[in-house]
């Protein structure tokens, strides 16, 4: 028979040789990864280069009134040639360059954005798009010719997208110039931003804070005045968490009205949680424009799976009354004082404007965001997402939820059992990560969630509201905390299973009171998760907090209404009290 100490040096002996084997494994991720921060770098030399060429055409260019003027005006600018499109470019690239050196949001710079412009400039007036001379930037995930789209996964490096995707093709029809892609989080399952292949992305309002994710260089890019406009893509939040966290407006629009073909994803094929695009930008204005270009025949000729529905700006230009929902808990995640602070404040605004709010509570929430929304993402077990993470090195913003995924089932279940009296939330999370196991299974699992959203919507219609109002979650967490205080986004992660439309508009900024109450926030569940919440949100006097508005599905425009009611009446507020 063995010794002790001889098993003990088999034991250490099978791990070294575990650990070899990952070595291994990760070595072809580990080559890959030089050579794009390579290319990263050599694709940003050319931008400056560009950008020189273009500031040598007008030396006397001051960028800063042309960078503040919003979108609408800047496109009638361009159409009405008072403002050359060299000129505006060269801005948004000398600007962005300078965001990126400051919060590192950039991935790639797209070369061909001068042969686009010099191709606009022989258009005659008549053929001249909604977004004529615009400079849009893109998430990572959007297809460009030529050009990686990565996931943050070295899987995905070194396989150029052969064409445009759809959005991409429709955007640059209607006259937007894509010159960036920004950064995004490994696998795009985080609401960090970072990756092992281009490191961490800031929040320009605030370094130690995180710029929310997935779409968060977008979000940095946006809220430091590096782009005007931009795309991203929202699974749990993925926009809207960006655009809360760094002050700026955003949509997630209904699956399906945009198309997604040409948009890469680390897992394709879950159907429960609905991923769409959706624009990103510095106010509501900016969002409409966007989607009414977006929303032409060319979407739909190129993607028939789209239904042709064009914009319609009768319901986006109506002004009568609205009744609204108002749910300033959803009774999962107890509320920050400054979202509460802001709700009630957007609340009164409206009131007083003429609207109806009508108290609403969200059915069966808990079931909602662990079996419908963590147990829909997961109902493989992770398989998926673990297949894209062969190889490759688990970003630490990843790490908690792989480690998760990749205990064996039974130990999961073991877990599940004893956190189930100690953290359950975090005991519902492991058993819905343990997956369906059966097809019979995962197509009870699609029924339910058709279920709730024909619940939910009966509950809505009963009331006879037109919008709903909510809180999103902010102000920005302190970078490193999303994964720890994930289940405080179940105002959030609700909606992707519901496939509404939602954007969401900044209303107010933390107070020192906000700041002095938060010490006091115990959260419903008193759970790490709750804690991880306070914490993540110390230090955050004068961060931006806003709001969700929603509507029910294929009713953009509504929502967008919506949206521009409360950031017109907050504007006016904060200009009376000045």
């Amino acid at each position: 028979m063995m010794s002790g100490v001889a098993w003990l040096l088999v034991l250490l002996l099978l791990a070294l040789l575990v650990a070899a084997l990952r070595s291994w494994q990760r070595a072809p991720a580990r080559s890959k990864i030089p050579r794009a921060q390579k290319r990263r770098v050599e694709a940003l030399q050319r931008m400056e280069a560009l950008a020189r060429r273009l500031r040598e055409q007008e030396p006397s260019l001051d960028p800063r009134p042309i960078l503040e003027l919003p979108l609408d005006r800047l496109v009638q600018k361009l159409r009405d040639e008072e403002l050359s499109l060299e000129s505006v470019l060269c801005s948004y690239l000398e600007e962005a360059l300078t965001v990126h050196q400051e919060v590192n949001c950039l991935t790639d710079f797209l070369d061909e954005c001068e042969e686009q412009l010099q191709a606009l400039k022989k258009l005659k007036k008549t053929e001249r798009g909604l977004l004529y001379g615009v400079p849009i930037s893109l998430k990572d995930p959007f297809n460009c010719k030529g050009h990686d789209s990565t996931c943050g996964l070295a899987q995905f490096l070194e396989k150029p997208a052969a064409k445009d995707g759809v959005i991409v093709k429709v955007l640059k029809a209607q006259g937007a110039i894509p010159f960036v892609k920004t950064n995004i989080p490994q696998t795009l399952f985080s609401a960090e931003c970072s990756n092992p292949i281009y490191g961490q992305t800031l929040n320009p309002l605030r370094l130690k804070k995180s710029p929310g994710g997935s779409s968060g260089g977008e979000g940095a890019l946006l809220a430091q005045g590096g782009s005007i406009l931009g795309m991203g893509t929202d699974t749990g939040g993925s926009i809207r968490i960006p655009a809360s966290f760094c002050g700026v407006c955003g949509l997630r629009t209904t699956g399906y009205r945009l198309s997604y073909s040409g948009v890469a994803s680390a897992i394709k094929g879950q159907k429960s949680v609905t991923t769409v695009a959706g624009p990103m930008a510095r106010d509501v204005e900016s969002l409409v424009l966007c989607l009414r270009a977006l929303l032409s025949e060319d979407m739909h000729r190129l993607d028939p799976t789209v239904p042709f529905m064009p914009f319609r700006e009768e319901i986006y230009s109506s002004n009568q009354p609205l009744r609204i929902g108002y749910c300033e808990s959803d009774g999962f995640t107890q509320p920050s004082p400054s979202m509460a602070r802001a709700m009630r404040l957007t609340s009164r605004l409206l009131q007083d404007a003429g609207h109806q709010v009508i108290p609403f509570s969200i059915p069966r929430i808990e079931y909602a965001v662990k079996h419908l929304f963590v147990g829909g993402l997961f109902a493989d077990g992770g398989a998926t997402l673990l297949e894209k993470l062969e190889g490759d090195i688990v970003d630490p913003c990843m790490k908690t939820m792989i480690n998760q995924l990749r205990l064996p089932d039974l130990l999961k279940c073991f877990l599940a059992w004893i956190l189930k009296y100690i953290e359950p939330r975090a005991s519902q999370n492991l058993e819905e990560m343990r997956g369906v196991r059966t097809p019979k299974k995962l197509w009870e699992q699609h029924s339910a969630v058709e279920e709730y959203r024909q619940e939910f919507i009966a509950r809505w219609r009963s009331l006879d509201l037109d919008v709903l109002l909510t809180p999103a979650v902010d102000p920005a967490f302190d970078v490193g905390y999303s994964g720890k205080a994930l289940d405080s986004f179940s105002y959030l992660h609700l909606y992707n299973v519901l496939n509404f439309p939602i954007g969401v508009v900044r209303v107010t900024s933390v107070t020192p009171q906000d700041e002095e109450d938060l010490t006091f926030y115990k959260g419903y569940y008193g759970d790490s998760s709750d804690t991880y919440f306070r914490e993540a949100l110390q230090g955050s006097v004068g961060l931006p907090v806003a709001v969700q508005c929603i509507a029910l599905p294929w009713e953009e425009e509504l929502c967008l209404r919506f949206m521009k009611e409360v950031e017109t009446l907050v504007k006016n507020h904060r200009e009376a009290e000045l």
